[in-house]
């Protein structure tokens, strides 16, 4: 093995004074550094800091005085700072000299992470030291792992220290003791805000810590982050936003400088690099090896589905029995607790896992990250990489292993923004409808509210801080009513009046169906996987029993038929049928299994990236430090046809068999060239090109016809600047929305969100068709009847940035507006080699796979290279 080393709501700005308040709280953490320690920390903690050599580092006492003075802070420190001690030390000083006389049940600190996994280990890593400094402070998570019996104990007995999720903080809040239960709180913990912040469920929690603040008026607020690239955005979520007219006001700020630079590299295997794909699978020997040679590597992927094929097959060769683990969201609660377990006991060689491990855990000595497939942003890239080496003076190591000839360009720009510790994370958003409306049904379960109060008390809230009272009427009248094309159902009526003008839920079967159906993150519909015996075929079904493995999605376990069998939770599996909501399987060996596949969990291409990438593509001095194989392709394109100046879009138009074909190369992800590939079939289809389907990647989008655009083009009858024009943006996407599924699929998320539509029930749990069945029937009725509907607004504005990334679409087309470039060919370009190579591929990893697409590139080389290369 070789690796290369590098060569909606409204949304205000930050304020002008933001270089004057930071420069302030500069000031502040200098002056903190200056306070003697044993003023600062009680001899039982101070003495546990010296038992082991250690000092308080400055950020840690800048805390402390922050805390002493009663000012939410922002702390932003690279990995192995010890932010997350930081965070905590205020809360333990402050429990272990005593405090003011209770007033409600005593919770004094809550924890909140974006990770159950996250909150468990900061549980476990909190403990110790309590217990070795001899504090009387007890913790606890609370989490939807926790059992029924500890939740409903933790509302009337709560612990000092409430380690949690942000769902977890809106289940508390809809209580009606919620005001008992947070009436000691003194201070919140944020954790890995950055990952909080820029999503629904940052909406849902900046709306609940408004309500925070309203039962336990002095809080205090402690964003703990890794380094961001405006860290305002961050700062402003954490105080509240009292005058929507002035600017945004932010909390203090302490920054942590230095640490170590990350040692990247770049996999380079003896295998050649495929030209598309994304399992790495070529590498996969190489991959054993670096494994073989650290103590314990975390293997990243960025889906579920790789992550049970990697997993597959780095145990398929791991002739010396290392131990490897597996670690997603989809396996069953208990399995990921013990492979969590056996990580800090140091058991394991390598853990294979998803985003579920890669934000602030430190468990065991992880000394290598190596990222299967193009991480897709710097920012996730860093936070990933950041779990080696979990210390501040030591270089966090890892090896980035390209999927395909592509994603090469792509780990290479990833590298070069990494060790220049460039950010591409866009935080900042205006807060989403959908999810201001189960929270407004939320504190209508706590108990009646009176509108006027709560909507100063909503904006408060950094992301809906510059929502209009219209918005907020008609969300709540969408709350009450379903609004105008839905207030003849009662069954979308959940609020009724009070007295003195508030407003109460309508009956108590709402309050428990919001409680079942609370959050933001809508997974497709899934079904258990419950292991049985072989013997016995379907009688063997009705036994029921048997070990419960994890979850599959309802879409996949469909198409499966009795004796098929599947990968998962490290397994070979024969499906043996369904049942209800559970998948029965037996234990089978197969050697080409098909590996599960899972909605979401794909992310696009960022657009920092892709602007690197670009640059890459069009510099050719340094195609040289690409692998021979990435540079040779690279020197054909240029032999062949042309390659893209960076402000550039390259068309190429040429016939292959009976098609003719338009290959663009934007690269903008392909969100957003899925959806330029629908808009471009329709304005084909108006000329008379005959479009028969397209399909797109990350880095290009290709569209085949029967009709010659190439011939339509030099005729003058199809003008490219035309069809790329900026108006696609206008009628053509309003008529295309009107029939899309993609849009449908939106609404579906934005209903389930809002409460519009309930997937679970009391006993039950609505499977995904009868979801799509109800929602896709009120779609319909909304856009004939109520086309200002708020589930429609709140669609529209997901649909800008999430499955069709029209507002990336529409940056896309400003910028090449008079910078298109055309090519003829008369042959299939070396560049679109790779998207053509995933026209008609099963989404079936395999072996039988791999060779299809061997030979298809295979020939396709020969098309593109003129000769018998390949």
């Amino acid at each position: 093995m070789t690796t290369r080393p590098s060569a909606k709501a409204g949304a205000r700005k930050a304020p002008r004074n933001a270089a004057l308040v930071a420069t302030t709280a500069a000031k502040k953490v200098r002056r903190a550094r200056s306070t003697p320690e044993s003023e600062t920390l009680p001899p039982e903690i101070a003495a546990w800091f010296a038992r082991r050599g250690w000092k308080p580092r400055p950020h840690q006492l800048a805390l402390l005085d922050a805390a002493r003075e009663r000012r939410s802070t922002l702390l932003i420190a690279p990995t192995g700072a010890g932010k997350t001690l930081a965070g905590f030390l205020p809360s333990l000083i402050s429990i272990h000299n005593g405090r003011k006389k209770k007033t409600g049940a005593g919770l004094f600190t809550l924890y909140v992470s974006p990770l159950k996994a996250l909150a468990a280990d900061v549980e476990r890593n909190l403990t110790h030291p309590i217990e070795e400094m001899g504090l009387k402070v007890r913790t606890e998570t609370r989490t939807g792992d926790t059992s029924l019996a500890r939740r409903q104990r933790q509302r009337v007995k709560p612990p000092h220290i409430m380690l949690t999720t942000p769902e977890q903080v809106a289940l508390l809040l809809s209580h009606p003791d919620a005001p008992y239960l947070f009436a000691d709180l003194d201070t919140i913990i944020l954790d890995e805000l950055h990952a909080l912040a820029a999503s629904k469920r940052g909406d849902l929690l900046a709306l609940d810590l408004a309500r925070l603040r309203k039962l336990a008026p002095n809080v205090m607020t402690i964003g703990l982050s890794a380094t961001v690239a405006r860290p305002s955005e961050l700062r402003g979520y954490l105080v509240p936003q009292t005058d929507p007219e002035a600017e945004t006001r932010l909390a203090d700020i302490v920054t942590v400088k230095g640490g170590a630079k990350p040692v990247i590299e770049i996999l380079e295997a003896e295998n050649e690099i495929p030209w598309t794909g994304h399992t790495a699978r070529y590498a996969m020997r190489e991959v054993l090896e670096a494994i073989g040679k650290h103590k314990l590597s975390l293997v990243f992927v960025n889906t579920r589905m790789q992550a049970e094929f990697a997993f597959q097959e780095l145990w398929r060769l791991n002739e010396n029995n290392l131990p490897i683990a597996l670690h997603h969201g989809s396996l069953e609660a208990a399995q990921r607790k013990k492979v969590e377990a056996a990580m800090a006991a140091g058991k394991l060689r390598a853990v294979v896992a998803t985003s579920t491990l890669d934000l602030g855990i430190d468990w065991g000595d992880v000394d290598l990250v190596i990222h299967l497939g193009a991480p897709k942003g710097a920012s996730r890239l860093l936070q990933r990489i950041g779990r080696s080496n979990h210390r501040l003076d030591e270089p966090s190591q890892a090896i980035l292993v390209p999927g395909n000839r592509f994603e090469v360009l792509e780990c290479r720009a990833a590298q070069q923004a990494a060790e220049a510790g460039d950010q591409d994370a866009t935080l900042s958003r205006a807060g989403a409808l959908d999810v201001l409306a189960q929270h407004i049904l939320g504190m209508a379960c706590q108990a009646p509210f009176d509108p006027d109060t709560l909507f100063d008390e909503v904006r408060s809230a950094l992301p809906y801080a510059g929502l209009t009272r219209t918005q907020f009427d008609r969300t709540v009248d969408f709350v009450s009513t379903g609004g105008y094309a839905l207030k003849s159902y009662e069954r979308f009526a959940k609020l009724r009046p009070a007295e003195n003008g508030k407003l109460r839920v309508a009956n108590p079967r709402i309050v428990q169906q919001y409680r079942l159906n609370i959050g933001t993150i809508v997974d497709a519909p899934h079904l258990k996987v419950r292991l049985v015996s072989s013997r016995g075929g379907k009688k063997n079904i009705a036994r029921m029993g048997g070990r419960v493995l994890g979850e599959v999605e309802e879409y996949f376990a469909e198409q499966l038929t009795p004796g098929d069998t599947f990968v998962f939770a490290g397994q070979v599996l024969r499906f043996e049928g369904i049942r209800d909501t559970e998948v029965f399987v037996s234990r089978a060996a197969a050697e080409d299994p098909m590996v599960p596949s899972y909605d979401g969990g794909k992310f696009p291409l960022s657009t920092h990236l892709a602007g690197r990438v670009r640059a890459m593509l069009a510099d050719p001095s340094v195609w040289s430090a690409l692998p021979n194989p990435v540079a040779n392709w690279l020197e054909l394109q240029t032999e062949r046809s042309v390659v893209p100046a960076p402000d550039e879009v390259l068309i190429e138009t040429f016939p292959r068999g009976n098609r003719h074909f338009l290959v663009a190369y934007p690269f903008e992800g392909r969100l957003a060239h899925q959806t330029l590939g629908m808009l471009l079939t329709r304005r084909l289809d108006r000329i008379g090109a005959n479009p028969v389907g397209f399909v797109a990647n990350d880095y290009a989008l290709a569209v085949w016809t029967r009709g010659d655009i190439s011939t339509l083009i030099s005729e003058g009858k199809l003008s490219l600047a035309k069809l790329f024009d900026e108006d696609m943006l206008g009628d053509d996407l309003d008529a295309w929305l009107a029939e899309s599924a993609l849009m449908k699929r939106t609404f579906r998320l934005a209903a389930v969100i809002a409460g519009l539509i309930e997937r679970r029930h009391p006993g039950k749990v609505k499977s995904g068709r009868q979801v799509t069945i109800s929602t896709d029937l009120i779609y319909d009725v909304l856009r004939r009847h109520d086309p200002g509907h708020l589930l429609l607004e709140a669609a529209w504005a997901d649909a800008a940035t999430g499955l069709l990334d029209i507002k990336r679409l529409g940056t896309f087309l400003a910028r090449i507006k008079e910078r298109i470039r055309h090519q003829t060919l008369d042959h299939v370009s070396p560049l679109a080699v790779p998207v053509l190579l995933e026209i008609g591929v099963e989404l079936v990893y395999g072996q039988d796979r791999d060779a299809i697409l061997r030979d298809a590139a295979d020939e396709l080389i020969r098309e593109a290279t003129g000769d018998m290369r390949t």
